[in-house]
């Protein structure tokens, strides 16, 4: 049986008899099988109340080892290496063959525990089983008896095995059996709670708690098994809300602050609690640090065996230079600091703020300089450091510090009331934004400021035009803050180039939303380089969000690429809240939608709702809404698209200039109420619209879409005329191909079969590159379709996955990563893998595209060799796995 005497208690061993005896154990079963790996020793080191004990009697009793285990507890300093050694005979002599092999032995003086463990490896050697020696508390241990231990480690028969638990690694000399592979260790990041596991946890000592307050209670304690149990403890004993228990669960609750009193500080020199309290005001510290705030000279030394001994500091580096401290042993400290020190905590910041900043710690010197009530400082630092913090995507730890000062101050100091501008905007508020930013003018001109502060205004008044979509805002503003930049770049070097980034990116994304494609595609290239080369990776990212949504309307397959390789370097970042992320999702769900794919789509849209929220800049608000609207247009569900059209349209009246997604908005309005039948609404709308919006291209699409379900098939064709001849422009070649499509429905309804072929065949030819699969959902004409192979048509792959779409399957998502091709294919060789999938000979395809057979031999042979295929379904299944062509049934 397993020996269960224990020392004498004090109040923390009382609490830690009580919490292991809580009702409830979790099973951990991939520590369980650590624990079984035959080696010689299991070496289980980690932090007071981390469950080292409960895991090991967890195992013996799982594993069924109790008669074949010698369980030994550790006395607090056990001094007397003979009272230990008598432990030990005794509670092997407990076992199952150890009763017949140990001999007894009795307290004598001249009895030392060298000759205790000379017999003991003489009455062990016949062990016909395996047998464990389990001594827990180990660092307690007098030096002599760990020498003596070593030595009956390194000598016992190989059917004894021996399972230390430890606070902390002592000198064993076990490094040999770590090299031959015969020590197994588990330590503190081992013994942690996962999240999953402290649910099972709460659930076993009857506590149903929900996940929220699960996970509060997880980082609270970070997976401290004593936290956990002695939360579990302070919740059963609370009626009021479990979720502000939780919130407020810290290390100064009366258990918590007992136990680690008695088990961790009250155990340390007073030059080592010293340090501990005078430094718990900071969330990291080194050494240099800590002789600041103490006044000595082994800050490094004694930060560095405190970790040794899992002592609740953990280091952060791998040089052991930075450490913290357990949140929960964090919070005894602050709280015995101010018991302690009242008059110096302050103090204690203010020096800690002014060694941090003098290092470029900026945002934790502005922290400090806060709690010390520093506010000239803190409002210093933060100006500073704000164009810094807001190009690195850091907008939330800005609103952060931003609170952290007085109201009246953020009003009064102009420097603050632009970075507080500059908050109410990113929050979307521009109305706060323009009064914050108006007392930073008033107090420029009543203090005479210039410089700093009058940078910070240009800037702030370059991110209002760009949320209201000015482009002669965003111009003008563009010029002056880069003209204000070039006198900065003195004080401050690097921030005339970060701020001349900036103001590249605001104008191309600015023009991308204003239709102006040629200017956006070079602000953003020379934006993005830049952004590239002074190293301002999240700004980096904004303009490349915007290069990929401008690559739709040259590749949707490259734009779909693009867009998903920026989402992920955004979740690889942790810039997952801002809204260049929503926006690159947004990219990719819209193109799914387009290709027909919606159910795809759908996570991306989500995503893209929960970070491009109401608030944030009309033209992002707006195109949202349009595209969910799109969206639910593909998966059938015309009044849900109505209702986000509408929306959409509604946003519309928050922009100061025309936006790109305004006309096909309203004409995607028109079609919606015409599939709902509303088809006098839909009059209504477009006899409201001015003449020069109801003659735009957009427009028009939605007026031919209106007239051909009013059975009028020649006003139809006479009102696409103009997009069909060039004269009015779509924004896109997608929109031309529901044009020619819209033109195919009205001259077969004319009885033009002739010509309602050609216009088909145009209209496959133009949704082919970009896989645009939404306008043959939107009008249905398998009749049509089915007809046209007769006509030689050069699309027979994506007319009948057309027709499978029409007949309810989805197209096949593309189980391969997206990959570029190390050799991109030229527009010739584009043009002819468009053949492929048909069964076209190479004369054929040669004839459709007025060229020689032996030109197509060429070009087949450098596509084979570009896409690593060998044979014509090779390279086709290859370019669709690449978004080259559209999905093809699978």
């Amino acid at each position: 049986m397993i020996d269960t005497v224990r020392p004498s208690k004090t109040d923390a061993e009382s609490t830690r008899v009580e919490i292991t005896g809580m009702a409830g154990v979790v099973a951990r079963p991939a520590l369980l099988r650590r624990l079984s790996r035959a080696t010689r020793v299991t070496a289980v080191s980690a932090s007071a109340g981390s469950g080292k004990t409960t895991l090991l009697r967890s195992w013996l009793s799982t594993a069924g080892l109790a008669e074949f285990t010698a369980w030994v507890p550790v006395g607090r300093d056990e001094r007397d290496p003979q009272r230990f050694w008598l432990g030990v005979v005794d509670a092997l002599r407990r076992t199952a063959e150890g009763s017949a092999l140990v001999g007894t032995l009795t307290a004598a003086p001249d009895l030392d525990g060298w000759t205790i463990v000379e017999r003991l490896l003489t009455d062990l050697a016949p062990l016909q089983n395996r047998h464990h020696l389990v001594i827990d508390d180990v660092h307690e241990l007098h030096p002599d008896a760990l020498k003596q231990l070593q030595l009956l480690i390194m000598r016992a028969t190989p059917q004894l095995r021996f399972v230390l638990a430890t606070r902390y690694d002592v000198p064993l000399g076990l490094h040999q059996l770590r090299l031959e592979g015969q020590l197994v260790e588990i330590r503190d990041p081992d013994l942690r709670f996962t999240l999953t596991e402290t649910e099972e946890l709460f659930t076993a000592t009857g506590l149903a708690l929900p996940k929220p307050t699960v996970t509060v209670l997880h980082k609270r304690t970070e997976g401290w098994a004593a936290g956990l149990r002695l939360a579990a403890l302070s919740l059963a004993v609370h009626t009021d809300s479990d979720h502000r228990r939780a919130a407020e669960f810290s290390g100064s609750e009366r258990t918590v602050a007992e136990y680690l009193l008695a088990e961790v500080l009250d155990r340390q020199s007073e030059q080592v609690r010293e340090l501990l309290l005078r430094t718990s005001i900071l969330e990291r510290v080194n050494g240099e640090l800590a002789n600041l705030l103490t006044g000595g000279e082994s800050g490094e030394r004694v930060l560095q065996d405190l970790e040794a001994a899992n002592a609740f500091v953990v280091s952060l580096d791998t040089s052991r230079t930075w450490f913290r401290y357990h949140q929960l042993f964090t919070d005894l400290l602050r709280m015995q600091l101010r018991r302690t020190y009242p008059g110096e905590v302050a103090a204690l910041h203010h020096a800690a703020a002014n060694w941090l900043a003098r290092r470029g710690m900026a945002v934790e010197a502005i922290r400090h300089s806060q709690a010390a009530r520093d506010w000239g400082l803190a409002a210093r630092l933060l100006a500073d450091q704000w164009p810094s913090l807001y190009l690195d995507g850091r907008t939330s730890v800005i609103h952060e510090l931003l609170a952290g000062f007085p109201t009246d101050y953020r009003v009064a100091n102009a420097e603050l009331a632009a970075v507080a501008a500059a908050d109410e905007l990113a929050s979307g508020s521009p109305t706060a934004a323009e009064r914050y930013l108006c007392l930073a003018e008033q107090a420029l001109a009543s203090e005479g400021q210039r410089g700093h502060a009058q940078l910070l205004v240009h800037t702030v008044r370059l991110l209002i035009a760009r949320w209201q979509g000015s482009l002669v805002a965003v111009t003008e503003q563009a010029r002056r803050l880069q003209d204000t930049a070039q006198t900065a770049e003195t004080a401050q070097p690097g921030l005339g180039e970060d701020l001349r980034a900036l103001a590249l990116i605001s104008l191309g994304s600015t023009e991308f939303w204003t239709a102006r494609f040629r200017e956006s595609v070079r602000h953003l290239e020379l934006g993005v380089a830049l952004a590239r080369r002074i190293r301002r990776p999240y700004l980096e990212f904004t303009g490349l969000v915007y290069q990929a949504a401008l690559e739709f309307f040259r590749s949707a397959p490259m734009a779909l690429e693009h867009g998903r390789r920026a989402a992920e370097l955004a979740e690889q970042h942790g810039w997952t809240e801002g809204p260049a992320y929503g926006l690159a999702c947004l990219n990719v769900g819209t193109i799914l939608a387009w290709q027909g794919r919606p159910e795809e789509g759908e996570p991306w849209m989500q995503q893209a709702e929960r970070t491009l929220r109401w608030e944030t800049e009309p033209a992002d608000a707006l195109a949202i809404r349009s595209l969910r609207g799109v969206l639910a247009l593909a998966r059938g569900r015309d009044a849900d698209a109505l209702a986000a059209f509408l929306a959409a349209d509604q946003v519309a009246e928050r922009l100061t200039e025309p936006n790109l997604m305004v006309h096909g908005n309203r004409s995607f309005i028109v079609q919606t109420l015409v599939r709902l039948g509303e088809t006098h609404r839909a009059e209504q709308i477009l006899a409201d619209l001015s003449d020069q919006e109801r003659d735009g291209a957009q427009m028009r699409l939605g007026a031919a879409a209106l007239r051909l379900a009013q059975d009028n098939p020649q006003a139809a064709v006479a009102v696409l005329a103009p997009v069909l001849d060039g004269s009015a422009q779509l924004p896109w070649q997608g929109w031309l191909a529901q044009a020619f499509l819209l033109e195919a429905i009205g001259r077969a309804a004319l009885g033009d079969a002739h010509v309602a072929a050609g216009a088909l065949e145009r209209a496959l030819d133009l949704a082919e590159p970009d896989g645009v699969l939404l306008w043959f959902l939107l009008h249905p004409i398998s009749g049509l379709l089915e007809n046209l192979p007769g006509h030689r048509t050069a699309h027979a792959a994506l007319i009948a996955e057309i027709l499978a779409l029409l007949a309810g399957h989805q197209p096949a998502a593309s189980t391969a990563e997206p990959r570029q091709l190390a050799e991109p294919l030229s527009r010739s060789e584009l043009r002819v893998l468009r053949y492929l999938p048909t069964n076209l000979t190479t004369s054929e395809i040669a004839g459709q595209l007025s060229v020689s057979p032996n030109t197509i031999k060429v070009h087949v042979r450098h596509l084979y060799a570009k896409l690593g295929a060998h044979r014509r379904a090779e390279a086709v299944a290859r370019a669709r796995d690449l978004g080259l062509l559209a999905p093809g049934s699978r």
